[in-house]
């Protein structure tokens, strides 16, 4: 056994070089496939939120910078509106997005930024939240299109509304140009609607933008929760919800007869007896240039019953609820 051994020829010295070369395919199936790379969902509830609270604060802010300038000429600064928005989006986006920090709305979802193409052709994931920030040519492309065309969109259409290109001549190169910018707006809703659907269904790149620079939202801290709770959401809900019902309502109200169908109930019932006949039932002041409701001859101020007439056909008497289908002066001719 011992001369067979010996007499074998011995390996060449590149020999482990081809062994490397053949058994490296091997190894790299083998390493691949031992890592687990993790499906990650991110709440879409957060980061809808998350564009929610940017966009509340850049209203505080712009709200705060108006009341610098509530002493000087009144209007002057909603000739300058799109340029104070896009002054704002852009201090926001240099405190937040350029120094790798997330904006306040982000911040307070626990959530960032993350470069997706990175994380494509990255080794280890090990909890699937691991990837780079954006790149310094994500950030720039990012201002241009959030800031410069924001601004540039809406610089042209005040300009073009200014110029009435809509009621231009049919074929003019002013109708022309309206008629394009109706057709960019209505494809970019579209594929804003077919956005959000995709968003929807797989939770990723709430916009446009976001899907074309490949930055995803993902959470900063895998084990930190919501900085906003569903209290406080569920509290602002509902007042502005209650808020926007008592706009909508309230012109609708007719306050005197809101006034004389409680007046059966209230409990003053002497002094509402003893009220004074000869003073006006809606400014409660003599009246200056007397005129009388007809039919029923109660007496009003002049201007106190015109407007409400011209301002309610079905206007109705203040002290007795008849409807009052003419005006006549103390002494005079009816109206």
């Amino acid at each position: 056994m011992s001369n067979t051994n010996l007499s074998l020829p011995p390996p060449d010295e590149d020999a482990w070089i081809h062994t490397h070369h053949k058994l490296l395919p091997h190894w790299q199936s083998i390493s691949h496939s031992n890592q687990s790379t993790i499906p990650i969902s991110i709440s879409r509830v957060n980061q809808v939120d998350a564009a929610r609270l940017d966009v509340e604060m850049s209203a505080m802010l712009k709200e705060q910078l108006v009341k610098v300038f509530s002493l000087m000429k009144p209007g002057m600064l909603f000739q300058y509106e799109a340029e104070l928005d896009a002054f704002l989006e852009f201090l926001i986006w240099r405190f937040s997005i350029w120094v790798d920090k997330p904006t306040p709305g982000i911040a307070l979802m626990n959530l960032r930024y993350r470069d997706e193409r990175a994380v494509e052709t990255r080794g280890k994931i090990r909890t699937g939240l691991e990837g780079p920030g954006l790149t310094m040519a994500q950030k720039i492309w990012y201002c241009v299109a959030t800031v410069g065309g924001q601004y540039i969109w809406a610089r042209l259409q005040s300009f073009s509304a200014f110029r009435t290109w809509g009621d231009s001549e049919q074929r003019s190169l002013a109708r022309q140009a309206w008629m394009l910018i109706q057709r960019i707006e209505g494809l970019y809703k579209a594929a804003s609607f077919g956005n959000l659907l995709i968003f929807l269904y797989t939770g990723r790149y709430r916009n446009l933008i976001e899907r074309a620079l490949k930055a995803r939202l993902v959470y900063g801290s895998p084990n930190m929760n919501r900085a906003v709770s569903f209290e406080y959401m569920n509290r602002q809900l509902v007042w502005n919800e209650f808020s926007e019902m008592l706009l909508l309502l309230l012109p609708l109200l007719n306050s005197s007869s809101i006034r004389n169908f409680l007046r059966p109930f209230s409990k003053d019932k002497a002094s509402s007896l003893a009220e004074d006949d000869t003073a006006c039932p809606v400014c409660l002041a003599s009246p200056t240039i007397p005129f009388l409701a007809l039919p029923c001859q109660h007496r009003y101020c002049y201007y106190c019953l015109r407007t409400r007439c011209a301002a309610v056909p079905s206007f109705r008497c203040s002290r007795c609820n008849e409807p009052v289908t003419a005006m006549q002066r103390h002494g005079g001719v009816s109206n």
